[in-house]
């Protein structure tokens, strides 16, 4: 028996960016137009779970562009910058800084869509999100004076309320670097990871992004009074959506429609799995502020 194609998604997960020639784009004139789109995501958190909460969005993506959509589950944030830049992924939904540096490898890459979060205890509403600075509520800590010479968790280099701006905003505030402030400092591969040891104490504190800490305590109520926020950044864009700038520029206006026309992924099914109010058109410019921090 053939599996559905939710199923056939999960099974084409590994080991996509080694595809080198198998399934390479078929090439019209000077630009891509390949016969499967390929699609990834920066590792938030479990990234199972959220490519099955994106999965109504890859259904209308289907739809719209009429090919097939496959996902390939990346192990880090340069992985799958990596197989944009190699050409092994079409499209992506990146960081703000992971996209910043992705786009100085490659000028064509073209951010075209991100979203509004919904208001929540972390996270106001609005397309935008914080770095935050989390200890354990209920401790000694409760500022970020009685931080100094404490154990941090960052979430990965590309990451940017994660790291760049603990790193390049936080450490000005401080007016030390990271690593001199803090007894130590790691990284942990996601936000969820940060969160879970911060509150099983095998870190005393992470920076992590607020929609993240938002979406990581929302199906646990109890873990929200468990978390005391005691650094809170400026506003930062949120995640762009991004395609190849290679693609050809009719399958770039069918994948731009899909996203930002009503229905499509403006669906009430897809932003209720996303839990996001609406999707957003955006361009290079709303990053500015991300490139200027690096």
């Amino acid at each position: 028996m053939n599996p559905n194609p939710r199923r056939r998604t999960l099974m084409q997960l590994p080991l996509l960016a080694a595809l080198g020639a198998h399934g390479a784009p078929a090439l019209a004139a000077d630009c891509e137009r390949p016969e499967r789109l390929r699609f990834s995501i920066i590792p938030r958190g479990d990234v199972r779970k959220e490519i099955a909460q994106l999965q109504p969005l890859l259904d209308q993506l289907r739809s719209a562009l009429g090919i097939p959509v496959e996902v390939y589950a990346a192990p880090s944030y340069g992985a799958v910058v990596e197989a944009l830049l190699s050409g092994a992924v079409h499209l992506a939904r990146l960081g703000p800084a992971s996209y910043v540096s992705a786009r100085r490898a490659d000028p064509l890459l073209t951010a075209f869509a991100s979203y509004a979060n919904k208001a929540s205890r972390f996270q106001p509403a609005g397309a935008f999100y914080h770095s935050l600075l989390i200890v354990r509520a209920g401790g000694k800590i409760a500022d970020v004076k009685t931080l100094r010479g404490k154990r941090l968790a960052l979430v990965d280099p590309e990451s940017t309320s994660g790291a760049l701006v603990p790193r390049h905003v936080f450490a000005k505030q401080v007016g030390q670097p990271l690593e001199a402030y803090f007894s130590q400092v790691g990284y942990s591969g996601s936000h969820t990871q940060s969160v879970n040891r911060v509150l099983a104490g095998q870190i005393d504190a992470a920076f992590v992004g607020s929609q993240n800490l938002a979406a990581a305590t929302a199906s646990h109520p109890a873990r929200e009074r468990q978390v005391r926020v005691v650094w809170r950044s400026g506003p930062i864009p949120t995640d762009p959506f991004v395609f190849r700038g290679q693609l050809c520029a009719e399958l770039q206006e069918r994948i731009r429609n899909a996203f930002v026309n009503r229905g499509g992924a403006q669906s009430a099914d897809v932003l209720e799995r996303l839990d996001v109010a609406r999707f957003v058109p955006v361009s290079d410019r709303d990053y500015q502020i991300v490139r200027e921090i690096y």
